[in-house]
């Protein structure tokens, strides 16, 4: 069993997220395309954040510039081709996109025909702001058109009741948990952050 976390755009927390789940799971992790920050990318901030001994897949795709990944491959004159992302050889597996479902990848494809390849259980990761509603039922919505399997919804952030219970009463989609505001982001607070997670290792 593997899950990949997308979000419901930028900034919302995926690799907190997902360090969150490697910690409380001790699974290993893999993050498919970085697009920009080689020398700080996701995969190195989680080896820092994490304290089990998970192993951290290299990228299918090192893009240098911060961009969507279809316009930073295109500096880099290369081209994303998804039959080049190969599933690494091992279960327990947390894979974190890049952006949100319909983030290009190429000129045809995007987030959402990478999860498709990989055939993986999604969760979101959802944060509140004005229009995360919608932003939220959007990526529930592209997913199950898509009959892509939804593991639940992670929120990060402080608790939106009005919000929260919008989303889940349209959706019907199952709470994970929550990721609860840090004061500092380290290896003690997303250890505390990952508690509310472990009973998924029983799942």
């Amino acid at each position: 069993m593997s899950y990949f976390i997308t979000g419901i755009g930028t900034e919302i927390g995926k690799t907190i997220a997902s360090a969150v789940l490697v910690q409380a799971l001790n699974w290993d992790y893999w993050k498919p395309i970085q697009s920009g920050d080689l020398n700080n990318s996701d995969s190195h901030k989680l080896k820092q954040l994490v304290s089990t001994d998970s192993r951290f897949f290299e990228e299918s795709y090192r893009l240098k510039t911060p961009l969507s990944p279809h316009a930073s491959a295109k500096l880099d004159n290369i081209e994303i081709d998804l039959n080049q992302i190969e599933l690494p050889k091992k279960n327990q597996l947390i894979i974190e996109g890049a952006g949100g479902l319909m983030v290009p990848l190429n000129q045809k494809e995007t987030i959402i025909d990478l999860i498709k390849k990989l055939k993986i259980e999604v969760i979101v990761v959802s944060r509140h702001y004005l229009g995360s509603i919608n932003h939220t039922l959007l990526t529930i919505d592209c997913l199950k058109r898509n009959q892509i399997p939804i593991k639940g919804i992670i929120f990060n952030g402080a608790e939106n009741k009005e919000t929260e219970s919008i989303i889940l009463s349209t959706t019907k989609v199952s709470v994970l948990g929550r990721i609860r505001p840090m004061d500092k982001v380290n290896q003690e607070s997303i250890k505390q952050a990952s508690l509310e997670f472990k009973y998924l290792a029983n799942e």
